[in-house]
């Protein structure tokens, strides 16, 4: 069975609910509806509340209710964190009260051979139109309007910040490392949905939806198996024409494909299929967690209108390092034009060698920084700028990461920094990511991904 449009529409009574009930809602702080309880009121979610467990009348301040059925008035989403036994019984009663949408975390289903229990849930929403995202998931998490659903505390897993990245996941452990990381490397996010099971929704469903959602730019997707890639490929190659789709697949091998039925209760599937399936898309595929976080930070950055990178440096080996891996990954250095030459001569140090890559020595001073970059920037032989950069010189301040937000906010041109060190080093580089600036661990890291960012770029271009 395949969702309806209306069913679809239906989404935002999930991810901008005016009222959340949770199903489930307990004092004990052990409890997954302690939890999220906790988490709504804590993280300043708007809109009603309410509590359903028939053992309490209040809870955290708030009117507790028997059932869904004794809440007053409507009711846009509904968690629910109980076994799994109950819940197509809690479906029946948000059929009958006419619910905008389900989200269901509670495990128990497929993945231990209860496929029975997921059916009766699956029946009820496809007659009665309800969305239903889950079972088995980590929940959902929208910074813009603070639903929280992630049932991790807050102490333990950072939230993001607001942003343009929305995430969709099968698996919630894979979802709680991405979100986790994003908020402490201060990569901004629109959306995050875990989707578990997918016992109704899935990640095609949700990738349309994301589609059209205009506070998401780029959409990273983490799958495992899929019930129908064909539908999945066709929605791919659609959305990629508007917004990069960045995808990490894991159950690669035959052994990951097992381990990847226990998890979510389907059979990964054969990966040269899928391969074939992102390369016809022309989506990005990630190889793993830490190029994924690679991908997103560079598909930030402007369209790239060609291939021929400038490097600008105060590290010769830095420079040289790079210039290697950008060979390697089949892109160009770029030549640089004779007013670029000229403009470089009159600021440079007579020891400094005016030439693509530029190495600006370590006495390099922020001042001689922004006014090369300003250089390589208005080159139109070059079409993408990487700063090489040593933070632990004497003659830098933190004046540098002015210079590189500068450059970064005025879009003319995609650029990335690549900075390697330490916990001085480290301060730098998170406060350049909070700031939208793209920054990399190592020469190969940063050109494998604006290779790849290169080539969506080209893609789009050609459309």
């Amino acid at each position: 069975m395949t969702a309806s449009k209306e069913m679809l529409k239906k989404l935002d009574k999930l991810l901008e609910p005016k009222s959340i009930a949770v199903v489930g809602a307990s004092n004990n702080p052990e409890k997954l509806g302690n939890v999220i309880l906790r988490n709504l009121i804590e993280g300043k979610y708007q809109g009603r509340i309410c509590p359903v467990n028939p053992k309490y009348d209040k809870l955290m301040g708030l009117e507790c209710y028997s059932s869904i059925l004794k809440v007053k008035g409507s009711i846009d989403c509904v968690i629910v964190a109980t076994p799994a036994p109950t819940v197509p019984e809690i479906m029946k009663e948000c059929a009958e009260k006419e619910v905008g949408g389900v989200l269901i975390l509670s495990g128990g289903f497929e993945e231990v051979g209860r496929g029975d229990l997921a059916e009766q849930i699956r029946t009820i929403a496809f007659k009665e139109n309800i969305p239903v995202i889950g079972v088995n998931c980590l929940g959902i998490f929208n910074p813009y309007n603070h639903v929280d659903s992630i049932f991790f505390p807050m102490y333990k897993l950072g939230r993001p910040a607001r942003g343009k990245v929305s995430f969709i996941t099968q698996s919630g452990a894979v979802g709680s490392v991405i979100i986790d990381a994003a908020s402490y490397y201060g990569i901004g996010i629109s959306k995050f949905i875990s989707y578990g099971n997918a016992t109704v929704l899935d990640e095609t469903d949700l990738l349309e939806y994301l589609a059209n959602d205009k506070k998401t730019e780029i959409i990273v997707l983490y799958i495992e198996a899929v019930r129908d890639g064909r539908r999945l490929l066709a929605t791919m190659k659609e959305v990629n024409r508007k917004k990069p789709v960045i995808v990490l697949k894991a159950g690669k091998g035959t052994e990951g494909q097992l381990a990847a039925k226990s998890h979510t209760g389907t059979l990964a599937g054969n990966y040269l299929a899928y391969q074939a399936a992102f390369r016809q898309a022309k989506v990005t595929e990630a190889r793993g967690i830490d190029e994924l976080f690679d991908l997103m930070r560079i598909f930030s950055q402007p369209k790239a209108r060609g291939k021929r990178i400038g490097i600008i440096t105060n590290g010769g080996g830095l420079g040289v390092l790079t210039t290697d891996a950008v060979e390697e990954e089949g892109l160009v250095l770029a030549q640089l034009d004779n007013r670029t030459i000229d403009e470089l001569k009159k600021i440079v140090p007579p020891h400094v060698n005016v030439r693509n890559p530029l190495d600006l020595a370590a006495d390099a001073s922020v001042e001689l920084y922004e006014k090369t970059l300003e250089i390589f920037l208005a080159d139109e032989n070059i079409d993408f700028v990487i700063v090489c950069i040593l933070f632990q010189t004497p003659t830098l301040n933190e004046r540098i990461i002015n210079v590189f937000t500068t450059a970064s906010e005025n879009k003319k041109k995609p650029i990335a920094v690549v900075s390697i060190g330490g916990a001085y080093t480290d301060m730098y580089k998170k406060i350049l990511e909070s700031k939208g600036v793209p920054v990399f661990n190592s020469p190969r890291s940063a050109v494998r991904a604006i290779n790849q960012f290169v080539e969506y770029s080209r893609y789009r271009n050609l459309k």
